[in-house]
């Protein structure tokens, strides 16, 4: 007899979850991609008082629509779309969930399911077939090219070959933090709305905050393209990963659809009075954005100068290689007390961006570690990737 009786494809597979490795034992935690820098006092004091006067109406269910949460972070959002293309973001456009996790599975759960397909290209965010093999999609996964990016061209045609319901596309995409090409957003809308039923392109924009300047973002592309869905959340930019707040913005027969599946009151009175706070310290949550990219850049730099392999990013994190045993480079690191996470392609490890400080930590245990470590392998193709783990 087996017990528990769990559905057969989900037999000996592990959780998903990142090591945790206490403060201890590795001081420098670079391995999630969370915004270092914390809401200050007088952020946390304002979260302080709206959760206060939530408490006193915890005896009822918080707003189903969470109607004031959305005309905020419309109002967020329009930041990138009125000053280049003159419109706003309209709040029945927005819909949010615990997490961009959840705003993607609910999107598996209304536009997926048997019969039909979600598509992506590795390397790439590794929950992507979890949200689909959990909502009964068909996963089909294409390739990118060996510097991360895509060949437009072989993936207009895997989408109109496949035929997905769901088109998820990370950008800047995790692990390898590069950016689409701004006009694979309305090439992939075009071949996926030229089908019956047509597919949704979801373009989760998660790291979106921390692009280059001069990368524009998809919202700009919301009224050309009724298929296509921005995913965003507040985990990074906002350095609020544990209030769990993601959105999403789309067509409103798009957020329409999602409430079919939604599980009643699924944003606590909590969660929505702390992302609103939030809001209302934007211009300071934000204000690091700009210190973590020149971080960013600082240490795309540094870890080509030790004779390393790196890949462009637009987000907060940066991918370098290639090792022979990541495993080991990534053990030695810790045992200095600096834990990064060993995802991607094989050979590949990912640091995220910290303080100076916990940079150039990493920075002088690395110098440590590859004066131990025999040369680097030679670049080769991408290898599929191993399980990422950043919650978004």
């Amino acid at each position: 007899m087996v017990f528990p009786p769990l559905r057969e494809e989900l037999q000996g597979l592990a959780p998903y979850g990142a090591p945790q490795v206490s403060l201890e034992r590795a001081p420098v935690q670079l391995n999630t991609n969370e915004n270092p820098y914390g809401p200050s006092p007088a952020c946390a004091d304002d979260v302080a008082e709206a959760v206060r006067a939530a408490a006193t109406t915890l005896n009822r269910y918080p707003d189903r629509e969470h109607v004031e949460l959305r005309a905020a972070l419309a109002a967020y959002l329009s930041r990138d779309t009125e000053p280049t293309r003159g419109y706003a973001i309209d709040p029945a456009q927005v819909w949010a969930a615990n997490g961009s996790n959840e705003v993607m599975l609910q999107l598996l759960q209304a536009f997926g399911g048997p019969g039909r397909r979600a598509l992506s290209f590795a390397p790439t965010y590794s929950m992507y077939p979890e949200y689909a093999r959990d909502t009964a999609t068909e996963w089909v996964q294409g390739r990118r090219e060996d510097d991360f990016t895509l060949d437009l061209d072989a993936a207009r045609a895997l989408v109109l070959e496949q035929r997905p319901s769901v088109v998820l596309l990370p950008s800047p995409n995790n692990p390898t933090g590069t950016a689409l090409a701004p006009e694979a957003v309305g090439v992939l809308c075009e071949a996926a709305a030229s089908y019956e039923p047509c597919g949704l392109v979801v373009i989760d924009e998660a790291y979106g905050e921390f692009r280059r300047a001069g990368t524009p973002s998809a919202l700009e592309l919301l009224p050309e393209h009724r298929n296509l869905v921005v995913t965003r959340t507040m985990s990074k930019a906002f350095a609020l990963a544990g209030a769990r707040l993601g959105y999403l913005a789309a067509d409103p027969a798009i957020c329409d659809a999602i409430r079919v599946v939604r599980l009643p009151y699924h944003l606590s009175a909590v969660t929505q009075a702390v992302a609103l706070a939030a809001l209302r310290h934007a211009p300071e949550l934000l204000g690091r954005v700009d210190d973590l990219r020149a971080e960013r850049d600082r240490t795309v730099a540094s870890l080509r100068a030790k004779g390393l392999t790196v890949a462009d990013s637009d987000a907060n994190f940066v991918l370098f290689g290639r090792f022979a045993d990541r495993h080991a480079t990534w053990e030695q690191l810790l045992e200095r007390g600096v834990l990064v996470r060993e995802t991607g392609p094989e050979g590949w490890l990912r640091v995220s961006v910290g303080t100076p400080e916990e940079m150039m930590a990493f920075d002088a245990a690395l110098d440590e570690v590859l004066a131990l470590d025999s040369p680097q392998t030679p670049l080769t193709p991408p290898t599929p990737p191993t399980q990422e783990v950043s919650s978004r």
